[in-house]
């Protein structure tokens, strides 16, 4: 289940709260108002770590994390590299069991815009 694990806030500006489990990271930014203006949601974190982010400016962007591991003689920092579809059912199947404990508002918005995502995905 996902559980908040910590949120940051600075005056007159954003809120970030992180959520996480072993299956999925949720990370949500709020503006000065309490509006939700981004999430990014991470998934197959144990295999192939994927992320799908979705801010109010820029819409939606899928993405694949490199660790930046291939070579063990080097530690690179992480970074978010342009990956293929996203499998948005299962996503939007896991998000359904593991969030359960999300406040209902939060929940049904990462809902509706993972739902809106996988339609926009059927329409390629």
């Amino acid at each position: 289940m996902l559980k908040e694990s910590f949120s940051t806030k600075h005056p007159a500006k954003n809120t970030r709260r992180w959520f996480s489990d072993d299956y999925l990271d949720l990370i949500v930014w709020t503006d000065q108002y309490g509006v939700t203006s981004g999430f990014q949601l991470c998934y197959d974190k144990d295999t192939k770590e994927r992320a799908l982010t979705w801010t109010k400016k820029n819409g939606y962007i899928h993405e694949r994390v490199d660790d930046g591991e291939s070579n063990p003689s080097k530690n690179l920092t992480p970074i978010l590299i342009q990956d293929g579809i996203c499998p948005t059912q299962e996503v939007i199947e896991l998000f359904l069991i593991n969030g359960t404990e999300i406040d209902y508002h939060l929940r049904s918005f990462i809902i509706d815009k993972l739902r809106e995502y996988h339609k926009k995905q059927m329409e390629l």
